[in-house]
């Protein structure tokens, strides 16, 4: 039957209820399924204080089903491959897929950094409540921490660095492997845009382009 047991949106968040435990944990293994031209953020809530439960995403279950490593437990009755499962709105940052862990491409002109900036993810609105904020900062932090071991991150209110987004790595390869993971993602009908930051300007709290 339906797993789930309730469903509440708030803004541009949905919080589901589960039947149980492991059902919930199976849940998270959807993160980055595609939904309407968008993939979804599947994940805990950002108050969530339970135990740390390892979970893969969306690609990584599509690759392990379609190699045959996977296998439903009912295949004559099992709904037909992903294109027919949808997923609720949990999308605090749609994505593309998550194992692409290799640097991102670079113009000629661009150093790699160990900062990545991020852009058309937030619009000014999203800035004013404090709440909505702190559930972007968190939710963000808990995302981009699967690119590498994430130092700082900043989300400026005001000022020429308001709506960005910035990401401090321990390493360049950790923030090559964020932009490629989420450079083209769809963010509330929004592409967004990742590049490397100049660390000195980072630093200095410098965030104009």
């Amino acid at each position: 039957g339906n797993p789930i047991v309730s469903c509440r949106v708030s803004g541009k968040f949905a919080f589901v209820e589960l039947r149980t435990k492991e059902e919930a944990e199976n849940a998270l293994n959807l993160n980055n399924i595609p939904y309407l031209g968008a993939s979804l953020r599947v994940g805990r809530p950002s108050k969530y204080t339970g135990p740390h439960t390892p979970h893969g995403n969306w690609e990584d279950i599509l690759a392990k089903f379609m190699s045959g490593e996977l296998q439903l437990n009912n295949a004559a009755s099992a709904p037909a491959p992903p294109a027919a499962i949808a997923a609720p709105p949990m999308a605090q940052m749609p994505a593309a897929p998550a194992m692409m862990m290799a640097p991102a491409a670079l113009p000629a002109a661009v150093v790699p950094t160990r900062v990545v900036e991020l852009k058309q993810m937030l619009t000014q609105q999203d800035l004013e409540d404090d709440e909505e904020y702190n559930d972007i900062l968190e939710d963000t932090r808990d995302e981009c921490s699967s690119f590498g071991t994430l130092k700082n991150i900043v989300i400026p209110r005001t000022g020429p660095g308001a709506t960005k987004i910035f990401l401090e790595y321990l390493s360049v390869e950790d923030a090559g492997k964020a932009i490629a993971g989420l450079k083209g993602r769809t963010f509330d009908g929004r592409q967004v845009g990742a590049t490397y930051f100049d660390e000195i300007k980072f630093a200095n709290e410098d965030y104009s382009d």
